[in-house]
């Protein structure tokens, strides 16, 4: 097992604390793990309770959040792209998250299965081939479908070429720089924090430099608490729902007959128990080998899918589809669907927007993570390793998936979508898996494939609640982890049997609107705390040219008088020496008038 973060580092203040200076391991961080389980206990049992009035107040909530700051969302988004493109291309890539010269903790594939398996692995099975499928032909976004109007002022319909190009090009979006870059501003902020200053794994610490000391009051409690009901609520959800898409694949290759309640908690259960054996190994063994078996896994499933399908035009359609990505991008980032009526906000709110929401409000799970395994990394490599490695696997990924279903409705037998044009998600890839060679086979690396992602969702989550919740430690007791753990499993339970996991996810985006000015603060504090250093630096580099260019120049000097004595002061030491011979001389010759000296009574006798 990789051992955590060594103890010699200056260690920081328990979340709580009043002394910085000193921190006391503990297994809990009572103004964080209290507060969080009851809120959580409140909101879980409203969601049982009531599932329904509760689904439709949040709903209520989220969409006066969506139509309220829905141009909020997107220009804080863009900000946050820019923001980890110049902290990766400026003059602080060169710090290390971790003392100078340290090196990483995790080789670099384990690091970038790790990064993948927690940032949004699950929903790219779930996703990959659905969400192209259905800008292209279930809900394209106004104003894509329809290329101008005629004579008559009928709208004309855009191609299908185009709107193949448009969807490719809008899921991107919602999956490539801009999510990741989301991930990079609280895990960048939490990994400087931690593993540069010492302080306990904790969002609170990251906003040290413009709170100060103010961390370990309220707010910094406040912070957390948020961080840990939010994960806990987004791993639940996550766990309930995606149980759905195995339950259909088992459905689609022939076990079940049909999809019950049992089948779901029976799989809930299985996870869940994978899960805990998984949390309690630690990062360094059970987290990280899922993570290396899931990625390998999902590159075998990648190529298969790629070379028995249409590989000329997946090939094709990659390419493509990036150029499109690229043209459009600027437009795309900051399109609010502002000329699209009513039509146009409701999509932009009920996709795009959501996105951001959903991306923000696992920012804290997600974003901690990635800074508990970045340990070593500099500032460059870990903004290139997650905002573009991850950025590229996932346009490859969308294109294959995406591409393949779009090419079975355009070029092949079709099958994929229902007599409305609707898209079922759960059961889109199991359908275009079926329609290939070894097809049977597919579906059961793809069935197998989702449940690892969960796993690994499930134990990096309880992780780092568990962190959260213990007060900032990196290898907290395995009690705790294993309680998180089962916590997640039973809540997941308890709403897919109450019907109120809609609710509870619901409840947790809208938390992305208060963590999204956290997130703010993030970038201000993270400058703030890098440049100081960087001004450090640069005080120290002068002071060292300024002591090397004095010894330069003394040493110059004293060998230049050394080898060229003569030349330079030859005359003059010349004169003088005369000048003292010749006076001594005159001293001894004495002469009549000269007085004779009086000795001293300190002179000694002859």
């Amino acid at each position: 097992m990789t051992a955590p973060p060594s103890s010699d580092r200056r260690p920081g203040p328990t979340p709580g604390s009043p002394d910085a200076g000193t921190r006391k391991r503990t297994s809990i961080a009572p103004r964080v793990f209290i507060p969080a389980m009851g809120v959580l206990a409140i909101a879980v049992a409203i969601a049982i309770l009531a599932p329904s009035a509760t689904e439709q107040a949040l709903n209520t909530i989220q969409t006066e959040i969506v139509g309220g700051f829905g141009w909020y969302y997107v220009l804080i988004v863009a900000g946050f792209v820019i923001f980890s493109l110049f902290l990766g291309l400026s003059r602080f890539g060169n710090i290390t998250l971790g003392k100078d010269e340290e090196e990483p903790e995790f080789s670099l594939m384990a690091w970038f299965a790790m990064l993948f398996a927690a940032g949004m692995g699950i929903g790219l099975v779930f996703w990959g081939a659905a969400e192209p499928l259905t800008f292209f032909a279930s809900d394209p976004k106004p104003g894509v479908s329809t290329i101008g109007v005629n004579e008559a002022g009928e709208p004309i319909l855009a191609g299908q070429a185009q709107m193949a190009r448009a969807a490719m090009a809008q899921t991107f979006l919602h999956w490539g720089f801009h999510a990741w870059a989301i991930y990079v501003v609280v895990g960048l902020a939490v990994a400087y924090s931690v593993h540069r200053k010492g302080r306990p794994v904790s969002i609170r610490w990251a906003l040290e430099p413009i709170l100060g000391d103010r961390v370990k009051g309220w707010i910094g409690d406040v912070i957390d608490v948020v961080a840990v009901v939010g994960t806990v609520a987004g791993v639940a959800t996550s766990l309930g729902l995606g149980v759905q898409q195995i339950s259909a694949g088992l459905v689609h290759i022939g076990l079940f007959d049909s999809v019950t309640d049992g089948l779901l908690v029976g799989l809930i259960s299985v996870i869940t128990l994978i899960a805990v054996g998984s949390v309690l190994s630690g990062v360094g063994r059970g987290i990280k080998w899922l993570s290396n078996t899931n990625l390998v896994l999902a590159g075998i499933f990648l190529v298969a899918v790629l070379l028995l399908g249409p590989t000329l035009f997946l090939l094709r359609d990659f390419v493509q589809s990036i150029g499109g990505y690229f043209q459009n991008v600027v437009q795309l980032t900051f399109d609010t669907s502002a000329y699209t009526t009513e039509e146009g906000q409701v999509w932009q709110g009920f996709w795009t927007t959501f996105y951001w929401g959903w991306w923000m409000s696992w920012a804290p799970f997600v974003g901690i993570f990635i800074a508990r395994v970045s340990r070593g990394r500099t500032v460059r490599e870990f903004v290139a390793g997650v905002l573009l490695v991850p950025t590229l696997v996932t346009f490859v990924w969308f294109s294959v998936m995406g591409g393949a279903a779009i090419h079975r409705e355009m070029f092949g037998g079709g099958g994929l979508l229902g007599e409305d044009n609707s898209v079922v998600s759960e059961q889109v890839l199991f359908d275009l898996l079926n329609g290939l060679p070894l097809g049977s086979v597919l579906s059961v690396i793809a069935i197998i494939l989702v449940a690892i992602f969960f796993i690994t969702s499930s134990d990096s989550g309880s992780l780092v609640v568990d962190m959260l919740a213990s007060g900032g430690e990196t290898d907290p007791p395995k009690w705790s982890r294993a309680m998180w753990a089962v916590l997640e499993g039973l809540v997941a339970i308890a709403l897919l049997l109450a019907g109120g996991l809609t609710a509870l996810r619901t409840g947790a985006i809208i938390t992305a609107l208060p963590f999204s000015f956290v997130m703010i603060a993030m970038c201000v504090a993270t400058y703030k705390a890098m440049h100081e250093e960087h001004l450090v630096l640069l005080r120290a580099e002068r002071r060292q040219r300024r002591e090397q260019l004095q010894h330069e120049v003394g040493a110059q000097v004293r060998g230049d008088l050394t080898e060229n004595f003569d030349q330079h002061f030859g005359e003059q030491v010349d004169d003088r020496i005369e000048t003292a011979l010749s006076n001594g001389s005159d001293s001894r010759a004495g002469g009549p008038d000269e007085p004779t000296p009086r000795r001293s009574r300190f002179s000694p006798r002859r």
